[in-house]
């Protein structure tokens, strides 16, 4: 008997994107990121340094918080992936996106989604004790903007009313 490879490089996968299942036929190299952006046409997140390093990336999987550009789509099967464009609910945007809004926590606006989602997850995992604490656990989210200071004091807002 032969040894044989699939010539396919294609994978079915079925991914629950901001509570609708989605079923996609993809190259099994896709990443999360470029799935949600030129297969589902949620540009919402964002392609900064496609290395990891930025943030700019970040979604939700499951309710944690990954980089999609280090994310292989085929990883996600069946798993619950929340984008900025998940976050509002009937139409009300999300007490995080409210407070970036009334404190100016984007200036470019180009990071701000990844900046976004990074803090819903932060706040959700109980990490907005301090200002230091939301620096640290934000650290991985740049602005080349230089809007921190703002970006903190939305998140202390949220924290300090228990929004999550």
């Amino acid at each position: 008997m032969e040894n044989t490879v699939s010539a396919d490089p294609y994978v079915d996968v079925m991914l629950r994107v901001n509570g609708s299942a989605r079923r996609l036929r993809l190259d099994s190299r896709v990443t999360l990121l470029d799935a949600l952006r030129d297969e589902l046409d949620l540009t919402g997140t964002k392609k900064g340094c496609d290395q990891g390093a930025c943030g700019a990336c970040t979604v939700l999987l499951d309710g944690k918080r990954v980089l999609s550009c280090l994310t292989l789509a085929a990883q996600c099967e069946g798993r619950e992936v929340t984008s900025i464009e998940g976050l509002a609910t009937d139409g009300r945007l999300h007490p995080v996106q409210e407070a970036f809004i009334r404190h100016d926590g984007f200036q470019c606006g180009y990071c701000t989604p990844g900046q976004i989602m990074s803090a819903v997850a932060l706040l959700q995992e109980g990490r907005a004790g301090s200002d230091e604490e939301i620096r640290e656990f934000m650290s991985g989210n740049l602005c080349r903007c230089g809007a921190y200071p703002n970006i903190v004091a939305a998140i202390r807002e949220v924290a300090g009313r228990g929004s999550e």
